[in-house]
């Protein structure tokens, strides 16, 4: 079973206690053996589940569907796991069990302060993972509001119809220069999906070949200090290293 592939039902597998029935679980880890792992085990439990290699997939699955719980590596290629756990816990109201091979107390605090319910050390415990859903299943059956998806939360952060005015999920407004204008309506035009550097100095400025490349990382630090400074968000713009940026929610 590879990355980014869907297995929903099991029937090949012999079924013993379908505890996890009813639960769908996306498993984010770009080892491809212990991804495989992770989904077999967890099918056969009786979950619906995905398996994804990157925060960038995980993402642009977000834009078209919902899961109830995210099993998150720490070490993933470009943004890492803590990053995405404290985007998700912002942006939506799933349950997030972290997977690391960091089992130092700072770095298990650092993960629960970043929003994971569960911190679980490699090498992974197949049961403990399968406990640890469970106790995230229960808490979700308590009345947790509905996950929301990507597209339902990058709503709440809007341009205005000519791109002046960012306007944020409380409803509060900041005024664009034209630089940071031409950088927000690209990356709303491609929401979920990176943008590569080259493109968004071709949109901010008329002379690319004279641009250096250094600008745009401190018009998008300074384009969030503001944003942070006027509304007290975080503007969900993310780094993609040897990539360039994404809008996320």
């Amino acid at each position: 079973m590879t990355a980014d592939q869907d297995n929903h039902s099991g029937a090949l597998l012999p079924v013993v206690d379908r505890e996890l029935d009813g639960l769908t679980v996306w498993v984010v880890e770009d080892d491809p053996e212990l991804l495989a792992l992770m989904l077999d085990d967890l099918s056969w439990r009786g979950a619906a589940v995905r398996g994804l290699g990157s925060a960038e997939a995980l993402y642009r699955a977000l834009l078209q569907d919902r899961c109830d719980i995210v099993v998150l590596d720490v070490g993933l290629p470009g943004e890492d796991g803590y990053a995405v756990a404290g985007h998700l816990r912002q942006a939506a109201d799933m349950g997030i069990v972290m997977l690391t091979g960091r089992g130092s107390p700072h770095d298990m605090a650092h993960g629960l302060t970043q929003g994971a319910d569960v911190y679980l050390v490699k090498p992974l415990d197949l049961d403990v993972l399968a406990a640890g859903l469970l106790s995230l299943r229960r808490r979700l059956s308590a009345g947790r509001p509905a996950v929301q998806t990507v597209t339902e939360v990058q709503r709440a952060w809007k341009l205005s119809a000519d791109g002046w005015t960012l306007h944020s999920p409380a409803q509060q407004t900041l005024a664009l220069t034209a630089m940071e204008r031409g950088a927000l309506q690209l990356l709303f035009e491609a929401v979920g999906e990176p943008v590569t550097r080259e493109r968004l100095i071709e949109r901010v400025t008329d002379a690319p070949w004279d641009f250096d490349p250094h600008r745009l990382d401190v018009l998008v630090h300074r384009l969030r200090a503001r944003v942070r400074t006027a509304t007290g968000l975080e503007l969900p713009i993310r780094a993609l290293r040897g990539q360039g940026y994404l809008l996320t929610p």
